[in-house]
């Protein structure tokens, strides 16, 4: 049997590191918002004949220095360009560029996304998540309500809710730091990439979570709860790292073989599920035996 929970202090030293690193990314470079939360144009092109490849429509609005500039492929020949800017003027630019260059293009639609609505869209995100780690943290405190030995119920939630800010932590952190230095944005599909993170991570903590309360229930009341947690994190640990396993390798395929509307998002869950794990064994489990070793501790 492994001693899982012999290694804790290499665990905490690890995840506070990255947390503090991710921390300090965020403080001095914040993430490269795209025009979901900074404002700008989309504008659908359809296209007389075959529709042409996004790199040569890229290279035709090159010379206009367009921020966030993404193009989508859409159905009827149509392509999706998105960009940074409201400015009419640019848009008139823009629409003289592919007009020059594919003469029998014509423009489908032009919306505005309104920098107004995206600053609220940011904070309702931010929001989303705190919120969802809150209710998680109660709704875990109140299941194992019948387990407040020799842990209180309520360090259960506290302990989950924990590991996942960290699991969201650390992914925010890795995004400010690609969006720093290879100019990855991030917009609606990275928040429901988090959103989807916490609902990951707390399953797989919950799994570990359960087999303890199973074998505090049915053990002695003179086992250590450290042995009785490390028990419970070694009968449920190939379980975790098959089912993250069998998770990453399809979210691996959609990140080499999917199309760039999706490869962000499929690698905030990549990072995001790899730390869940990680958390799951190391960081939520261990704050229950540290809690109650504090306990004893101030008791005595």
């Amino acid at each position: 049997m492994l001693n899982i929970i012999s290694k804790t202090k290499y665990a905490y030293i690890f995840s506070i590191a990255l947390s503090v690193l991710s921390i300090l990314s965020l403080a001095v470079w914040g993430l490269k918002y795209d025009i979901d939360f900074t404002g700008g144009t989309r504008m659908a092109v359809k296209f007389a004949d075959e529709i042409p490849a996004k790199n040569e429509v890229a290279a035709t609005l090159e010379s206009l220095n367009l921020n966030s500039l993404t193009l989508q492929n859409s159905e009827n020949n149509t392509i999706v360009i998105r960009y940074a800017s409201e400015d009419d003027n640019v848009n008139d630019e823009v629409w003289k560029a592919i007009v020059g260059k594919y003469g029998q293009a014509t423009q489908s639609s032009v919306d505005f996304i309104n920098s107004t609505v995206s600053g609220e869209l940011k904070s309702k995100s931010l929001s989303a998540i705190v919120l969802a780690i809150a209710v998680i943290m109660a709704y875990i405190a109140w299941a194992f309500r019948k387990v407040s030995r020799p842990v209180e119920s309520w360090k259960y939630g506290a302990g989950a809710a924990i590991a996942l800010a960290h699991d969201i932590l650390i992914t925010t952190g890795v995004f400010s730091i690609l969006g720093h230095f290879y100019g990855i944005e991030v917009g609606i599909p990275f928040i429901a990439a988090l959103l989807t993170i916490l609902g990951f991570s707390v399953h797989d903590t919950i799994v570990v979570y359960d087999r303890t309360r199973e074998n505090l229930l049915r053990g002695s009341n003179k086992e250590d709860f450290a042995d009785v947690v490390n028990k419970s994190l070694n009968e449920t640990l190939v379980r975790s790292i098959n089912t993250s396993m069998t998770v990453i390798i399809t979210l691996l395929a959609i990140y080499f073989f999917g199309g760039v509307a999706i490869k962000y998002f499929a690698l905030a869950l990549l990072v995001g599920i790899a730390f869940g794990t990680y958390s799951s064994i190391f960081i939520a489990s261990a704050l229950l035996v540290t809690s109650h070793e504090l306990t004893i501790r101030y008791k005595r």
